[in-house]
């Protein structure tokens, strides 16, 4: 299991910063107060400015680690989805039951997040609530099939993969597997957006995790 987690160190295309933000201390106090920027006056509102305002920094300064403020919200969410497969690869590794790996594997990915303190300067249940609000801005663009191609969302499909991969450990027979793979992790993103805003559209209350739902529809659905 260890060269497996070896492999899981969080690595983010380098073709989405001029400088790695996580070697300096500048760096990693722009991510921290970009998360926290971002999750009070949304991501419409952001701006380079506004950070180096917050963080006493010239907004130039900003610009030699991020291109734009796009190449950030794609960092922030490749970073996000890579802590995901993380604790999808630890949790599901000496599991040796499929259907055991699939209702660990979505819970993980559907479950109310907590702030993982191994990681000061990333605040995970914050970093959630922006992937839940503006995760959709970073593939909704008329760049997309360009970022794709330059592998800026490899991590969230390396997600997605490994879902499907288990489905078609327990059913190699099923037809659907990617598109089921891909509806639960959108759609754990969407519940969690409905219980916040929308809440007569959905049964959960915002204290609820929808881990339950997704795994009984997704056993039912394959078995």
């Amino acid at each position: 299991m260890q060269d497996i987690l070896s492999n899981l160190k969080i690595t983010i295309n380098e073709k989405l910063y001029v400088k790695d933000p996580e070697t300096s201390e500048l760096g990693r106090n722009i991510l921290k107060n970009s998360i926290e920027l971002i999750d009070s006056i949304g991501f419409e509102a952001f701006t380079f400015k506004k950070l180096g305002e917050r963080i006493q920094s010239n907004e130039s300064s900003i610009y030699r680690y991020f291109e734009n403020k796009h190449k950030l919200l794609m960092y922030l969410s490749s970073w996000y989805w890579s802590w995901m497969e993380y604790r999808i690869v630890f949790a599901t590794a000496n599991l040796q039951n499929p259907i055991e790996k699939l209702e660990k594997a979505i819970q993980i990915v559907s479950e109310n997040i907590s702030d993982d303190e191994s990681t000061p300067y990333i605040n995970e249940q914050i970093l959630n609530r922006i992937i839940i609000e503006e995760f959709t801005k970073t593939m909704r663009t008329k760049n997309v099939d360009d970022e794709n191609k330059a592998g800026f969302f490899i991590v969230y499909k390396r997600v997605i993969n490994r879902l499907i991969r288990i489905i078609e450990e327990i059913n190699p027979n099923y037809a659907y597997s990617k598109s089921l793979a891909s509806t639960v992790v959108e759609s754990s993103l969407n519940q969690q957006f409905l219980k916040q805003h929308l809440k007569t559209i959905t049964n959960f209350s915002e204290e609820d995790c929808s881990s339950h739902f997704f795994i009984d529809l997704v056993k039912k659905t394959i078995q």
